[in-house]
């Protein structure tokens, strides 16, 4: 039998902190998932930003970056998430449709309540933030590859805080185990389970001591399209068998060889590895 005191108790509190009262809005409660988002993405903000300035590209170049990042980000995840995970929810009613482009949930009584985006998928955001960066460089027109490695590089410290946030909010949470260092997420249920959020932030968090420490030592790579080749092998390499420790998220995938997470990663990790063999065949 199992016993529950040798195993980590999780409960924190949603809200990180409140501002306000703010004229017109009230008092605003800032979540522990949005501040990892900003803090993730804050920090890749300053890796690229120095990126720019050691290969002297102009600042009017770096400046729509972030923009169009954020965005990219943001719609590719939450669709990623509402068309791999929840079509039948999303896509079979007007209301569906709506909570898809709205950060809000129609409420059963009637009316409606503002919950923010409350399903975002990681491979959604992966796509978005390509297709974003695409638009990027056909506007600045800047070299595609030269783009895509720098944002590679920094790429780990965003997603080391997004599962920083997913652990805050006790989701995507792992199978039962009985390993010592098991999390009981007390806003799910009182057995012990792998802390896959966890497992992935610290992967996230070495994946960017690796890519800067390349950088140092390999800096011609850069504008090849290895560093971004590299990045996706070996980010969705590390998702594809990480999944196995994790519950599945939607019951369709109970009936699934491998689970959606997986199914996803294999078109990353075969177009990562591409990208890393056309690399060093161009050098």
């Amino acid at each position: 039998m199992m016993n529950l005191l040798n195993y980590i108790l999780w409960d924190p509190d949603l809200i990180a902190f409140k501002l306000g009262p703010i004229p017109l809005l009230g008092t605003i409660a800032v979540r522990w998932y949005g501040l990892m988002w900003i803090i993730g993405l804050a920090l890749a903000y300053f890796v690229v930003q120095r990126l720019y300035k050691e290969q002297k590209i102009k600042d009017e170049y770096f400046d729509p970056l972030f923009i169009y990042c954020f965005f990219g980000i943001l719609i590719g995840a939450r669709l990623g998430h509402c068309l791999f995970y929840e079509p039948d929810y999303f896509l079979t009613s007007a209301k569906g449709f709506a909570e898809m482009i709205l950060p809000i949930r129609f409420l059963p009584e009637g009316g409606w309540k503002l919950i923010g985006y409350a399903g975002l998928a990681s491979h959604g955001g992966t796509l978005g933030l390509m297709i974003a960066l695409w638009m990027y460089v056909r506007k600045t027109k800047l070299g595609i590859w030269t783009v895509l490695d720098n944002i590679a590089i920094a790429t780990g410290t965003t997603a080391c805080f997004i599962r920083l946030g997913n652990l805050m909010n006790s989701e995507i949470i792992g199978k039962i185990t009985d390993v010592p260092w098991a999390f009981i997420f007390e806003k799910v249920d009182a057995v012990p389970r792998h802390p896959g959020q966890l497992y992935e932030a610290i992967a996230y968090a070495i994946l960017f001591v690796i890519m800067w420490t390349l950088h140092k030592k390999m800096p011609e790579k850069i504008g090849t399209g290895w560093y971004f080749g590299f990045c996706l092998t070996y980010i969705f390499t590390f998702r594809f068998f990480i999944e196995y420790t994790k519950e599945i998220q939607e019951a369709f995938e109970a009936s699934l060889p491998i689970d959606m997470g997986q199914i996803l990663s294999i078109p990353f990790i075969i177009l990562g590895t591409f990208c890393m063999i056309r690399a060093n065949k161009k050098a």
